[in-house]
């Protein structure tokens, strides 16, 4: 992910990603929105108004790993593991490059593109 939208997420989100441990965004622009809808959707659960049932969710990696999203995280219960889980399959249908519909490719590795960058990947190729 380039380093302006890394830093988006961190100045947007510093109590998930700013706890000294996070290893960083090791995957594509494409999937920006999606980092940024879980992280909000996470920030607000966790986050709630009252001081009852507060938790601290911690991120420690995000990355792209047999072309879908990997979102490991700390101080989860079962309703932030099943935000993380649905974030990581719309990946798989999400291109990495440009965050159109997509579908996983494979190649000398998985990666979920659109046809348009597919076609391109295909083309650096010959």
């Amino acid at each position: 992910m380039s380093p302006d939208l890394q830093k988006q997420l961190l100045d947007k989100y510093p109590k998930l990603y700013g706890q000294g441990h996070f290893w960083g965004f090791e995957c594509g622009d494409g999937w920006y929105n999606l980092i940024d809808h879980l992280s909000s959707a996470i920030t607000t659960y966790s986050n709630p108004v009252s001081d009852f049932n507060v938790f601290n969710v911690v991120v420690s990696q995000v990355k792209e790993k047999f072309g879908a999203l990997r979102f490991y995280a700390d101080n989860t219960d079962r309703v932030v593991d099943g935000m993380i889980w649905l974030a990581e399959h719309m990946s798989a249908h999400t291109c990495e490059v440009c965050g159109n519909s997509g579908e996983t490719r494979n190649g000398p590795w998985l990666v979920t593109l659109c046809d348009l960058h597919h076609d391109e990947r295909t083309m650096k190729k010959v």
